[in-house]
């Protein structure tokens, strides 16, 4: 199986794009200098690629070439320079360039460390180019949050990431994974987070941007994608700016019945809450990717169905490597400081209060729940019942067991309310396991599908998802 070649520099990419002489367009950089144009004119033979760079800073400038835009560091603008300045590089040298030329426009907006104040760095990145000659464009676009310290670093940062992105994109177009694993050669995790990718056009038609934004996690470009209830990747700075965020963390193979109960139950609690307008809640499911890798594989279609299972159901879905709660936290506490609800089950106690699962933190379980609850986060914990029909194995907080060293960790979060019960709406629901479903829906149509949302049930069967009636 052939590898991408990792060991090429910044400076040896872009050199190789100037020397091919068939590969011609824009540069255009607003909000952390020319830095991309600059790497390919300091390595020498730039006239070959470069027909123009640019940066329109000033705002009314910005608006007289791009038109008008409510912010300036958004997708629409970079979809208005990539449309310009592609059109316009085509329009005014197709006729006199060689007929095996490939025209492209590279283009970013973004909001750099100001000198003033240290504000959210990110922004959006993208590129525009012909992957054949005379050939309809195709775009790759991303999102980007520079994490350097200073100014400086964040261009340099975003320069070499700009030649990465062109780079890739003209050699690596036939494999995307190859364009999103080379965004961070020369860069590392520390400097850059991608959050956000899309390809478009007809190069890249087959690509399923779903599977392509899990990819990013994989090359620990980001620790988490988020889904809206479209099934379309969306930013989260974007999605839960200062907004309360309930979560619901779970395998979701499949969404049941129990789930659905336990967020309904946790939303009734929450909104209640002084500082919540329960018409901004972001309701968001959330699956970890040690539940969605076996070995060293994603299955891709196990992986969309669950999306498309949850999606039907009204959830924004968030995919992470984040395993312990209280980093999930800290994830959600960058973009708001609204309040944060976990809900979970008294069956995940098994876990949650083993001094294993926190192996490798200095503190031990007591940091991990000094982190989780530093500030407005509650967690809401929801009864189980074990079997079907029996009324009196209730499991709740009050009852549930946990290791004899945990009982007054157990009792203190209790009484400082830092774990809150919760009521189920339908108690004829607490006996669902997930498992079990599973394990009836692969053997075909049965009793699972009174486990699960109607409309989650038929879905399964119409589209033989997560391996139904395959045993």
């Amino acid at each position: 199986m052939r590898k991408r070649d990792n060991t090429l520099t910044t400076d040896q990419k872009a050199l190789a794009i100037n020397l091919d002489k068939f590969k011609y367009g824009s540069i255009v950089e607003i909000g952390a200098g020319q830095e991309v144009a600059r790497r390919f004119f300091s390595v020498g033979a730039a006239a070959g690629t470069i027909a123009k760079t640019m940066s329109a800073y000033d705002m009314a400038v910005s608006d007289d070439i791009y038109g008008h835009v409510d912010r300036y560091v958004s997708r629409a603008r970079l979809l208005q320079m990539l449309d310009k300045e592609f059109s316009q590089v085509v329009e005014r040298l197709a006729d006199v360039r060689p007929k095996n030329t490939t025209f492209f426009a590279y283009a970013a907006t973004v909001t750099a460390r100001s000198f003033k104040q240290k504000n959210e760095s990110h922004g959006w990145v993208g590129i525009r180019l012909q992957l054949h000659p005379g050939a309809e464009p195709s775009d790759v676009i991303l999102h980007v949050r520079m994490l350097d310290n200073d100014n400086a670093q964040q261009s340099e940062a975003l320069g070499i990431l700009g030649v990465n992105l062109i780079h890739g994109a003209f050699h690596h177009f036939q494999n995307p994974d190859w364009i999103i694993e080379g965004l961070a050669d020369g860069l590392g995790s520390d400097r850059i987070e991608v959050d956000l990718i899309r390809f478009s056009g007809p190069y890249f038609e087959e690509v399923e941007n779903r599977l392509m934004n899990l990819h990013l996690i994989r090359s620990w470009l980001t620790r988490a994608v988020v889904f809206n209830p479209a099934g379309e990747v969306v930013v989260p700075g974007e999605l839960f700016y200062r907004k309360p965020v309930m979560v619901m963390r779970g395998s979701f193979k499949p969404v049941t019945l129990v789930n659905v109960d336990m967020m309904c139950a946790g939303l009734k609690h929450f909104s209640q809450l002084a500082a919540v307008d329960e018409n901004e809640i972001v309701s968001l499911a959330e699956i970890t990717m040690n539940s969605l890798i076996t070995g060293d594989n994603v299955d891709g279609a196990d992986f969309l169905a669950r999306i498309d299972l949850l999606a039907s159901q009204g959830y924004t879905v968030m995919i992470s490597d984040y395993v312990r709660f209280f980093r999930l936290r800290a994830y959600l506490r960058r973009y708001t400081q609204k309040p944060i609800g976990l809900v979970l089950s008294v069956r995940d106690f098994g876990f949650l209060f083993d001094e294993k699962y926190y192996e490798g933190l200095e503190g031990g379980i007591l940091e991990a729940f000094g982190k989780l609850f530093p500030d407005n986060t509650h967690v809401y914990v929801y009864p189980s019942r074990p079997r079907r029909g029996d009324d009196t194995a209730l499991v709740t907080l009050d009852n549930v067991a946990v290791p004899d060293k945990q009982r007054h960790l157990l009792a203190y979060l209790k009484d400082n309310e830092k774990l809150l019960p919760v009521q189920p709406r339908d108690e004829s629901h607490l006996h669902i396991d997930v498992a079990e479903v599973l394990a009836g829906l692969r053997r075909g149509r049965g009793e699972w599908e009174q486990d699960v949302p109607a409309a989650v049930a038929e879905r399964i069967v119409q589209g033989r998802l997560l391996g139904f009636d395959t045993e």
